[in-house]
């Protein structure tokens, strides 16, 4: 497919341009149709939920609120009445404007003000849902109402409709996050082309995921804030996807390939790396459908899509873009080195090798160290709790925010987030009394019954999302009504989120047993290991728990909103667990298979677990390191969405992704490893038969296990000696296949010398081990007599020989 790709490039980059044109242009007339939907059957908010459509259906359109204070005076003086109202009788003549609520409207209106006079309010509902009101609309109702101000009076406008216009730009968000992973690739790559290759996978990937999901809109239930937990881990996945292609691609021409066979072997090794990665992400994704919570599955929807739409950009746009590019993916200063000295012969050096080597030297300070460092940041996660953010968290110098506290301060805290007790039956009047007599409750109005349903709007003391209200709710439900005899249940916003809340705690340990259960799963039958996966299973676990730490510092605690401009402290988010669970497990799981897979190769070919460790670490690290870069450069400028979900999701991907890459597995797991040994790769025999394989790896070529017909058997001899040309005695010396089974294996003699027996002509691996010495492998090409080949061991270990 890659060869095909690479040989057809402008017939697949046309293929895709178009694809890209054709749906995005359907999207953009269509439009979108997102909705939050939150099914929770079974809960008592449902219930009165239920309740409420019977007997008074839903209006249309979404009610905002205009909101005023004066600092002298009252509300009512007639110099500010005749300021307000013409301001509120413009607002209700525009169009998609269905109806405004004045408080100057006579006894009906008087309880829009507050009890000292200053502050006063007006409801507006608009003819539309939040997301469908026009913003030009919207903000010439933010404009008329906000022309009434002068000195000593304050107007504020508050609603999901108002929140919308203060968002920055659409796309702000993604276009710096871009910018600053280009930033990083340039100086990863030196190459402008280079540089442009993961962008442009990116885009494409990300493009045509954004237009899918806004046309599946139209058929399935798809929150709003889809979109952009879709084009966040699909810009992350997407820019890395590709780095790891790329990367082996320059790799490939730098050691002398032709740019076609260097592309072809990219995607052949890489490219399936890729492959089994971005499964592993879509699977975690999926995991969150176990949690039943319909709200998730648009989520699912999205960022799934947007997963398979990126692999399948990385494996088959990027050899077409490979392919139109050619050696011009290096740099100039790369091109002419390699026309002047002639192939590469890359090793691994520098920082990385010299790391690799501290780990293996120092295994258990490295991972007490590593370990004291996770425990610590996941302290917080002890007070975490969950609940949902409102316009109370926006950011201070938001109008939302000012309205919100305005009216905070004039009708109590608990006025944003009034609870609403649904009556069917029993004496409302005794429940009425036993709702005014309990505990943190502000105000109780009886609206009207229809139907034999009768609705008690309960304001609380407390804010919506204070601990006290969520108190409120629970000695509402377990003493007030039943003492009351009546049938009844809360419902209300707050009393939503709360049961929102606990719906995804008690599914929490499900969850995260189905996405660990799977993840263990596919890498037990990829790398034919127990402990591998298991190991990785343990890691993921301490870097949610650190994450979640330092998520609930930063949110919950307070510490350094301000710095971030993110408002003001609250509890997490309910449904982002279960998200960013998901996203930290899918993009720990890829990782985890790129640092692997190499030392699973080294293990297979030499045998030598402290090798393999060493030289799996040195020769990866520094891509992990880059694409780990690059994602929380993307992730954290999601703090510019203007969507507090996505700003809190950014924030805590960030730092998993953060931790995971710079301590987990360049510290931790190759730490760890060295501390198993070979029992990293151990495995049933019982269970080896009966697992299926996967290779992440190609297949190699098929090679003889015994004499051919017509090849004879033959021998491998020669001396094992040291730098200074001294007999070395004991060394272990293997011959293995090039698919790494073991053929012959002998120990040197005092004089140096050993011999082992080829059963046939061709290609295979010589390893020697000495424990004073290191290793060293080598491929040994065997003709049809005997080889003689001899074998230096340095003195001093270093990262590779």
């Amino acid at each position: 497919m890659a060869r095909w790709c690479y040989r057809h490039r402008l017939v697949v980059l046309l293929l895709w341009v178009g694809a890209l044109f054709g749906v995005g242009f359907s999207a953009s007339n269509a439009g979108t149709n997102y909705a939050n939907v939150f099914s929770l059957p079974d809960t008592d908010s449902k219930s009165a939920y239920d309740l409420m459509q019977k007997a008074f259906p839903s209006t249309s359109g979404d009610t905002d609120t205009v909101v005023w204070k004066v600092d002298d005076g009252s509300v009512r003086d007639q110099a500010v009445r005749t300021r307000l109202q013409p301001a509120l009788d413009r607002i209700a003549k525009m169009p998609g404007v269905g109806e405004v609520t004045s408080p100057y409207a006579g006894a009906r209106g008087a309880a829009q003000i507050s009890g000292d006079g200053k502050i006063a309010y007006a409801q507006l509902t608009f003819t539309q849902r939040a997301n469908e009101v026009p913003k030009d609309l919207v903000q010439n109702v933010v404009d008329t109402a906000q022309d009434a101000e002068r000195g000593g009076l304050q107007v504020e406008l508050g609603g999901q409709a108002i929140q919308r216009i203060q968002e920055p730009p659409q796309g702000l968000s993604e276009m710096v996050g871009i910018v600053a992973a280009a930033v990083v690739l340039f100086l990863a790559f030196g190459s402008l082309f280079a540089m442009l290759l993961p962008i442009a996978i990116a885009v494409f990937g990300v493009g045509m995921g954004l237009f899918s999901t806004q046309l599946l809109s139209h058929s399935t239930d798809v929150p709003d804030i889809a979109p952009l937990l879709a084009s966040l881990i699909g810009l992350g996945v997407g820019i890395d996807y590709a780095l790891f292609i790329v990367t082996r691609h320059r790799r490939g021409i730098q050691r002398g390939l032709d740019p076609e066979e260097s592309a072809v072997t990219a995607l052949n090794t890489s490219g399936r790396a890729v492959l089994f990665a971005g499964g592993t992400v879509c699977i975690a994704l999926a995991g969150m459908l176990v949690t039943r919570l319909r709200f998730l599955d648009g989520v699912v929807i999205a960022t799934s899509l947007t997963v398979v739409l990126s692999v399948l950009a990385a494996t088959t746009l990027l050899p077409a873009l490979l392919g139109v590019l050619g050696p011009r993916v290096l740099s100039r200063r790369q091109r002419r080195r390699l026309a002047a000295n002639g192939p590469e012969t890359e090793t691994a050096s520098g920082l990385a090798a010299r790391w690799s080597v501290n780990v293996q030297r120092r295994p258990r300070r490295i991972a007490a160290l590593a370990l004291v460092v996770m425990a610590v940041l996941a302290i917080p996660v002890l007070s975490l709790r969950l609940g949902a953010t409102d316009q109370g968290n926006d950011d201070a110098s938001t109008t939302t925010r000012q309205a919100y506290d305005l009216l905070a301060d004039g009708f109590g805290p608990g006025f944003n987030g009034p609870l609403q007790v649904v009556s069917e039956g029993g004496d409302t009047a005794t429940l009425v009394k036993g709702i005014e007599s309990a505990p943190g409750v502000a105000r109780v109005a009886a609206l009207p019954p229809a139907k034999g349903v009768t609705v008690i709007q309960v304001v609380p003391t407390t804010s919506p999302q204070s601990e006290q209200t969520d108190d409120l709710i629970d000695t509402l439900r377990d003493e007030v009504i039943p003492q009351a005899g009546a049938q009844a249940h809360v419902g209300g916003v707050t009393a939503v989120s709360k049961d929102f809340a606990s719906v995804t705690g008690d599914r929490l340990p499900l969850f995260i047993a189905t996405i660990i259960g799977l993840g263990f799963l596919l890498l037990l039958v990829a790398f034919r290991s127990l402990v591998v996966p298991l190991t990785a299973a343990v890691m993921n676990l301490v870097a949610a728990a650190a994450s979640f730490g330092v998520l609930v510092a930063i949110f919950q605690w307070g510490w350094g909103l301000d710095l971030l401009g993110l408002g003001k402290e609250g509890p997490i988010n309910a449904f982002l667990p279960v998200i960013m669970l998901s996203l930290l497990f899918g993009l720990s799981m890829d990782y985890q298979v790129f640092l692997v897979s190499r030392m699973h190769e080294e293990w297979v070919h030499t045998r030598d677990n402290a090798r393999a460790v060493r030289v799996g670490l040195a020769e990866t690290s520094r891509v992990i390191n880059s694409a780990a870069l690059i994602m929380v450069c993307v992730f954290l400028a999601f703090v510019l969405s203007g969507d507090s979900g996505a700003a809190m999701a950014g924030v805590g991907l960030a730092a998993a992704v953060a931790l995971d890459a710079f301590i987990l597995r360049t510290a931790l797991v190759p730490a760890a490893m060295h501390l198993l040994g070979k029992s990293n790769w151990w495995l049933p025999a019982w269970l080896e038969k009966r697992l299926p394989h996967l290779a992440v790896e190609p297949k190699e070529d098929a090679e003889p296990e015994s004499p051919a017909a017509d090849g004879p058997s033959s021998v491998v001899h020669g001396f094992i000696r040291t730098a200074d040309g001294e007999p070395v005695d004991g060394a272990s010396v293997t011959l293995l296949s090039k698919g790494g089974r073991q053929l012959d294996r002998v120990t040197s003699l005092a004089d140096g010398s050993y011999i082992v027996s080829v059963p046939a002509p061709g290609t295979y691996l010589l390893a020697t081990t000495a424990a004073a010495y290191g290793s060293r492998a080598a491929h040994v090409v065997v003709a049809e007599g005997p080889l003689v080949f001899d074998v230096e061991l340095a003195g001093e270990v270093d990262a590779i020989n």
